[in-house]
């Protein structure tokens, strides 16, 4: 990756670094560290740590704009921005995958597009962020990329439970009840899961997530657009 790559990135993101190294390990997948000599430090670490700035981001920002909605509500509008799926389309937007640094494997099977590669990415670039400058300026970033879509999804709150839709539309459709398949990958402290949702032996939806229950609600809510529910696509 070139030096002007970096540059062009950092424009992007609206941060300029005072450590640049910083940036340079947040584009460093463990598939291009595990290729390279010496062993240099993949972004896992400061992916960990932008998960949790993450979080306490949009969960502030959400208790503060939305001084109606209860507890529920809350949880429900920080899943719908901070989940694989809506963080990869943030990456995207920020063109995060052009500077990625990948083993050659991972590059050559599309991994610039991967939605775990780059939401794990935008969270490693937002912990570099903050070890690189604070937690006003990580506020500030996170708001900037993600604010307008909390708006977004406050405005269909009423439609995040995918997983309730899809079992009204399979009964409905089908009298036949979903059936979700689970699969997970990685180490017990950074599992990924994987999700595929059946109604009648038939598959009709996938999704993904740090945990079960936002890889059956991705899944449900594609299966939703894929019958002309309201799901994603459909919104």
């Amino acid at each position: 990756m070139k030096e002007s790559d970096l540059d062009a990135l950092s424009v992007r993101l609206g941060h300029v670094f005072n450590d640049r190294a910083l940036l340079r390990r947040a584009m460093a997948h463990r598939s291009w560290c595990a290729e390279i000599a010496g062993g240099e430090a993949s972004n896992e670490r400061l992916e960990f740590l932008g998960d949790a700035v993450l979080g306490w981001v949009v969960a502030d920002l959400a208790f503060r704009r939305f001084t109606d909605l209860p507890e529920g509500k809350l949880t429900d509008l920080r899943k719908s921005v901070v989940n694989a799926s809506a963080l990869a389309e943030v990456a995207l937007d920020l063109d995060i995958g052009s500077c990625l640094l990948l083993g050659r494997g991972e590059a050559s099977a599309g991994g610039r597009l991967k939605p775990s590669i780059l939401s794990d990415a935008f969270e490693a670039v937002l912990g570099a962020i903050y070890v690189d400058a604070g937690a006003v300026v990580a506020y500030d970033f996170v708001e900037r990329v993600i604010g307008q879509r909390l708006l977004q999804s406050v405005k269909q709150l009423d439609r995040l439970d995918y997983k309730t839709m899809l079992q009204e539309i399979a009964v409905r459709r089908f009298d036949s009840a979903p059936v979700y398949v689970i699969a997970e990958e990685g180490p017990d402290h950074a599992k990924h899961f994987f999700a595929s949702v059946l109604i009648a032996g038939d598959v009709y939806g996938h999704g993904q997530g740090r945990s079960k229950k936002l890889a059956e609600q991705e899944a449900a809510a594609d299966a939703c657009a894929e019958l002309g529910g309201f799901g994603p696509a459909a919104v």
